[in-house]
């Protein structure tokens, strides 16, 4: 038997997402946004199951609800992912074709044509009526989208499930995809024959659950995942998640419950166990099913919300070659044999029709044999919940924990649908890459737009960042040379406002009285000063400028501004600061004829290196003070453009007076100001016990951790994660021998989370390492080059070379 869909198409008429069959069937088809793998915990499996269960129980007698399950094996194609720049296309490439199944769940609620699912024996599906269908079933259009408007609304309030209506022409495909057997580059027909389902070069089969008998003692929301499960802590996946992305195979699941009038079974079961009562005696299978037949009525009459239904669960599944498709079927039988279910296995007409009437306006046709009855509590325990990982529209690119794919993950979350402040913490001891890790993060914020501020102690980022050399500027203490940073530069194109001279004022008395404060009246007396400076001198402003000019005015310059010397001491002043200027001990910190790199504004990358003046506190004192500064030239005086601010070990950094306190600051003000701060920690312990510790915490809802041999207890406690994120923290695990080397990472955004993966091309590996021969070699060849991108070309065609 050939069908040709020309000839025999199933659908008369579609208006948006209500389809109209050929055999006076009505369907209303949705897209399902499902949460993440891995993502929910066994109360989030119970709770989505309580959710289905209310969405559905109040449906109308008639009402069939199919979901339809449809997995893809597809060669990954990175369309979606950012190409600008040198590692974002050595990204793309190295992702490009990697075999990985695509999930598309669809969820169908239809309106039968028939008052009750009685067919004695296989109807033909495509069995047209009137040509009139539309104008005929009009009214009962009307009725049952209100219906299922009112279902989908309660659905979508819930958060962690979101129904889509599908359009008109993903209907259409989705009708064609279905009968050409996802056959993709050729039109074909359906051959059907008592031995072979065949659609163009796929052989198709079908395994199902069809009768309650085949069912085991025990059907519940969820079990325990064995892969990610230890003997300390449980891992959960949905009951028959083992069908769905763990089968690895082409394949759809159609889940279909058919809801019947309690009343009615009420009475149809009672008549039944009379029956059974009488001939129990006569065989153990009529006592088993009279058994069962009393716990249903037992549940009915004590269960107001009970509903009885007729289910039916199938798995359809394909392949060119016969003996791989024995294979996905055996695989099927022993997903299913795990869960203590029996499959049903149909041949002939049986299979033939099973596929036909998976399709949605078609199954209606499915037989009473076809069918098992049970509670709708528990046929919502076979409900597939969880889909692959998601990708967001934009983001930082981790990769998902199934195929190691590029996932863009909303880190950033713009508009704040998810969290109210972007600042991240990264937690993980010495050696398990939290460098590498915080690299990825910048480096991928930095070609989004985002200005970086970064205060490091390690020289960790350095190397990514040489390759934007007109974009980054690194200041750092040399003994002798300069920082490579004018605090005096201006754009001349730039008003002298009060927010540079209150910088200016701040920056210089840090020079001048680096361990006290200002009085009001010095700090008044020295912007009055650095006013006259801007006014009087038009360009080449600089410290050893400004210096210059008290010392040229020194007798007139108090009196003409009208200071009293009371407010300002200028020869005191001029002696502290000549260290900084002419040829003092620290003149060449701010000797910018060595640099012209000194246009903070100008740059999007600025990385300053504390390692050197970590134990030196005048030296620091300044570091810091050009910190502030440069946060507050760039990220805060254009709120406008986006900002973010790293604090690598920030334990160390503690250990710096004040440091605490300013970054709590940092944390309350960088909200008005369209930024994020970031900090790196080996352990949450680190941070002190106290109300700013605190602060800093509750401003945190992005929180990174990588592996930790030693636990995740005080993570758990002092951030109020919860069980399921333990327990994920708990499941990392990293894979560094194998060709696909990667670590795994914890993210929660928010109240989200799940585990991510690392894995990156060598070009990216290159540019993130931080130490180690293989650093010294690419530094080595970026001074033969003076350009990274080249170093990191050579390196990798050595290291081809090798091995």
């Amino acid at each position: 038997m050939r069908i040709n869909l020309n000839a025999y198409h199933p659908i008369a008429h579609i208006e948006d997402n209500l389809v109209y069959g050929s055999n006076g069937n009505l369907a209303l088809g949705f897209t399902l946004s499902l949460p993440e793998v891995y993502s929910l915990s066994k109360d989030d499996f119970s709770k989505l199951h309580q959710q289905w269960f209310q969405a559905f129980k109040s449906l109308p007698p008639r009402c069939i609800i199919h979901k339809q399950d449809l997995y893809l094996i597809k060669k990954y194609n990175p369309q979606n992912l950012p190409q600008t720049s040198f590692l974002a296309k050595a990204t793309c490439d190295y992702f490009q074709g990697r075999t990985h199944m695509v999930h598309q769940s669809y969820l169908f609620f239809v309106w039968s044509a028939n008052k009750a699912l009685n067919a004695s024996k296989y109807r033909n599906p495509f069995r047209k009526v009137e040509p009139s269908i539309p104008l005929h079933l009009e009214e009962s259009a009307k009725k049952f989208k209100q219906v299922v408007r009112d279902t989908v609304s309660f659905i979508n309030s819930n958060g962690k499930v979101k129904l889509h209506p599908l359009s008109k022409e993903q209907v259409t495909a989705h009708c064609k995809d279905y009968f050409n057997g996802y056959n993709s580059d050729v039109d074909t027909d359906i051959e059907l024959s008592a031995a072979n389902l065949q659609i163009g070069d796929h052989l198709f089969d079908i395994l199902a659950i069809n009768n309650e008998r085949l069912f085991g003692e025990t059907i519940q929301p969820s079990v325990v995942n064995d892969f990610f499960s230890s003997d300390d802590f449980v891992f959960h996946q949905g009951f028959i998640d083992g069908l769905g992305l763990d089968l690895k195979a082409n394949h759809i699941v159609n889940q279909i419950i058919c809801l019947d009038d309690k009343h009615r079974w009420r009475t149809l079961l009672e008549k039944r166990e009379e029956e059974l009562k009488k001939s129990v005696n006569f065989g153990s299978q009529n006592k088993l099913i009279l058994e069962k037949i009393r716990g249903i009525l037992d549940q009915i009459n004590r269960d107001d919300n009970s509903r009885i239904i007729r289910g039916h669960l199938n798995v359809v599944y394909w392949h060119s070659q016969l003996k791989a498709l024995k294979d996905i079927g055996s695989r099927v039988k022993t997903s299913l044999k795990a869960l203590d279910i029996k499959g049903y296995y149909p041949t002939g007409e049986a299979r033939k029709h099973y596929y036909l009437n998976s399709f949605p306006c078609h199954v209606s046709n499915f037989r009473p044999d076809d069918l098992y009855v049970t509670d709708l509590k528990h046929a919502l325990c076979l409900w597939i919940n969880t889909t692959n990982y998601r990708s967001d529209t934009t983001g930082v690119i981790f990769n998902d924990r199934q195929y190691n794919l590029p996932v863009l993950k909303d880190v950033w979350d713009e508009r704040k649908k998810r969290i109210k402040a972007r600042n991240f913490a990264i937690f993980a001891p010495t050696g398990e890459g939290k460098s590498f890790l915080a690299n990825n993060i910048l480096r991928q914020y930095y070609e989004q737009g985002i200005r970086l501020v970064i205060i490091d102690l390690g020289g960790s980022y350095t190397k990514f960042a040489k390759l934007y050399p007109n974009d980054h500027i690194v200041i750092r203490y040399q003994q002798g040379k300069s920082l490579g940073f004018n605090p005096f530069y201006k754009n001349p194109e730039i008003e002298l406002s009060s927010d540079i001279l209150e910088d200016l004022m701040a920056f210089v008395a840090q020079l001048y009285i680096p361990q006290g404060s200002l009085s009001k009246y010095q700090a008044v007396a020295l912007k009055r000063i650095l006013k006259a400076y801007y006014h009087q001198v038009n360009n080449g402003h600089s410290l050893q400028g400004f210096y210059n000019f008290i010392e040229s005015q020194r007798e007139s310059l108090l009196s003409k501004l009208e200071i009293h010397s009371d407010y300002f001491d200028v020869s005191g002043f001029l002696h502290v600061m000549s260290e900084y200027v002419n040829k003092g001990i620290y003149s060449f910190l701010f000797d910018h004829t060595q640099d012209q790199s000194y246009q903070l504004e100008d740059k999007r990358i600025i990385i300053f290196e504390l390692d050197q003046v970590k134990d030196h506190k005048e030296l620091l004192s300044v570091m810091l003070k050009l910190i502030k500064s440069a946060i507050e030239r760039t990220i805060w005086r254009n709120r406008t453009e986006k900002g973010m601010i790293l604090f690598d070990e920030f334990a160390k950094q503690l250990k710096f007076d004040n440091v605490l306190e300013s970054v709590e600051f940092y944390y309350q003000a960088i909200r008005k100001h369209n930024g994020a701060i970031g900090i790196i920690l080996q352990s949450i312990n680190q941070l002190p016990q106290n109300s700013t510790a605190a602060s800093i915490l509750e401003n945190t809802q992005v929180i990174y951790s990588l592996r930790n041999e030693k636990g995740y207890d005080p993570l758990q406690q002092r951030l109020q994660l919860s069980n399921h994120d333990l327990n994920q923290l708990k499941s990392i695990r990293n894979q560094l021998s194998a060709d696909q080397k990667y670590t795994e990472i914890f993210i929660k955004v928010g109240s989200q989370s799940n585990v991510y993966r690392l894995e990156v091309p060598p070009e990216v590996y290159a540019a993130y390492l931080t130490d180690g021969e293989e650093n010294d070699t690419i530094m080595g060849l970026y001074q033969k080059h003076n350009s990274m991108e080249k170093a990191i070309k050579e390196f990798i065609n050595l290291k081809k070379q090798i091995t």
